[in-house]
């Protein structure tokens, strides 16, 4: 009988419409559903009914690493949504998350419907320091769906 143990979570990929993002951290694939306390005047009971309400899903941040060729991806798709009313562009799409297996084929994967980047943070800047310049998207979604 062969052991089965749980994917490790450095193996991933992240694609917005058609762009692939190499990225290094991915955070806020939360699925919440907000509670409705509610009480009656007329109730016999000093307590609250709790019931499920509407679905409510966080935003969802990336993290990447600078390169130079592609240091301008997450401003261009933020961009859009800031002049979205100026073209015909569409700058709403699917952002897909997908945990990899052994064989790098998707086993989990996460998809935030209508997605759009709401933040884009550049590198802090630092001469003493030699990590990686690191840059984050944070992206809006309306729906996150596990697949």
């Amino acid at each position: 009988m062969a052991t089965i143990y749980p994917l490790p979570k450095f193996s991933f990929k992240v694609t917005f419409g058609d762009a692939e993002f190499n990225c290094t951290e991915v955070s806020g694939l939360d699925f919440e559903n907000e509670k409705i306390e509610y009480r009656a005047g007329a109730d016999s009971e000093f307590h609250k009914s709790k019931q499920p309400g509407m679905f409510k899903y966080g935003d969802i941040t990336v993290k990447r690493g600078t390169f130079v060729n592609k240091s301008k991806e997450f401003y261009t798709q933020w961009a859009k949504t800031v002049y979205f009313q100026e073209g015909e562009e569409q700058y709403r799409g699917d952002l897909t998350i997908s945990l990899l297996d052994e064989k790098r084929e998707p086993a989990v994967t996460w998809v935030g419907s209508n997605a759009y980047i709401t933040k884009v943070q550049s590198t802090d800047l630092k001469a003493d320091g030699n990590e990686i310049a690191m840059e984050t998207a944070v992206f809006v979604i309306e729906k996150l769906i596990l697949q």
